[in-house]
């Protein structure tokens, strides 16, 4: 597996991650001994950045890769998430004020089972706190040895800037796919420019990218795209040309739809480190395999072009609330 480092430090990764939402909510159920089974295989294979967060099933996923970090824990550079508060199958809000911060990584400790947390992460910025007050006693974690580098996800690339100058961020973890481009307007200048690395979430977009989603599928009552406009039948229905044209691109190059997918981002930049989510062991190989291919400037040209018109919106209205208007 190929490595990454994650901004200005030395803080070494695979050059894809596991992200864990969807062993413990998010895509319908989850079998937790398959997602157990997925953790350990994704360390056999290189994949050494676990990412979860708090709100995962209300602590639920901290728990379940706890069971793993205990016998393996200086093979995962862990990253998890504080923000959310509320229960997230109902009323959700979000607090980003200091006394918060501490109180929330202790938990995160608790639950992981582990004395320090590698890359912590603001989930939503707090639009009554300023960033400088979150991120100041993130830094304050920092210096108690609590947490060893600062992240923030979903932000704009003003917030950033201001939060930066409190304290170096590692790295901004923001929704990024061959069909959701608009980081690139703002964001990921930004991140070159002060030496931040992009951890893009959903870079298979949410499953679409994978070739195996059309119109006619039925998601589970518990799935989180059943609310999502770019998953109802009129949007998938004006999508399904541009799927359809990956599927065809990736026949012609002898690689998944999904691998073209991760590859094409792994190709924006070196800083960059995609964290598809997986609960099952069938995606971690042909995942994997993706940080090994190449691909030709005419591929990613052509690739590029996919993205340039896709019909509805990534999130629901209530969920676009929490991200940085900037960012939206």
């Amino acid at each position: 597996m190929q490595k990454r480092r994650l901004g200005k430090n030395h803080l070494e990764v695979s050059a894809i991650g596991l992200g864990c939402w969807g062993m413990s909510h998010a895509y319908g159920p989850a079998d937790e001994k398959e997602s157990l089974a997925t953790l350990e295989s994704a360390l056999d294979l290189g994949i050494t950045f676990i990412d979860t967060a708090d709100v995962y099933g209300d602590g639920h996923n901290e728990n379940l890769i706890a069971g793993v970090l205990k016998n393996r824990r200086r093979e995962v550079v862990i990253a998890t998430k504080f923000g959310f508060v509320g229960d997230e199958h109902g009323a959700v809000g979000v607090c980003g004020r200091p006394e918060y911060v501490a109180a929330a990584c202790e938990k995160s400790l608790q639950r992981l089972g582990i004395d320090v947390i590698d890359l912590y992460y603001l989930h939503r910025l707090d639009p009554l706190v300023p960033i400088e007050e979150t991120v100041g006693a993130m830094a304050d974690l920092v210096a108690r040895g609590k947490i060893r580098f600062i992240g923030l996800s979903e932000v704009s690339a003003g917030t950033l800037r201001r939060a930066h100058a409190v304290h170096p961020v590692t790295a901004l973890q923001s929704e990024y796919s061959l069909w959701h481009r608009d980081v690139e307007k703002t964001i990921l200048p930004a991140c070159r420019d002060l030496g931040i690395s992009l951890v893009p979430y959903c870079p298979l977009g949410r499953g679409y990218l994978t070739g195996t989603v059309n119109p006619e599928k039925t998601f589970a009552k518990e799935d989180y795209r059943r609310n999502i406009p770019r998953f109802d039948a009129e949007s998938m229905n004006l999508n399904q040309h541009l799927i359809d044209r990956l599927i065809h691109l990736s026949r012609t190059s002898g690689h998944t739809p999904a691998q073209l997918a991760l590859a094409w981002l792994l190709e924006r930049d070196l800083s960059i480190v995609p964290i598809p989510g997986m609960k099952r062991r069938r995606h971690l190989r042909e995942n994997v395999t993706a940080t090994s291919i190449r691909l030709s400037p005419e591929m990613i040209k052509t690739l590029d072009a996919l993205g340039e018109q896709v019909a509805g919106a990534r999130h629901n209205a209530d969920n676009l609330q929490f991200v940085d208007k900037e960012n939206g």
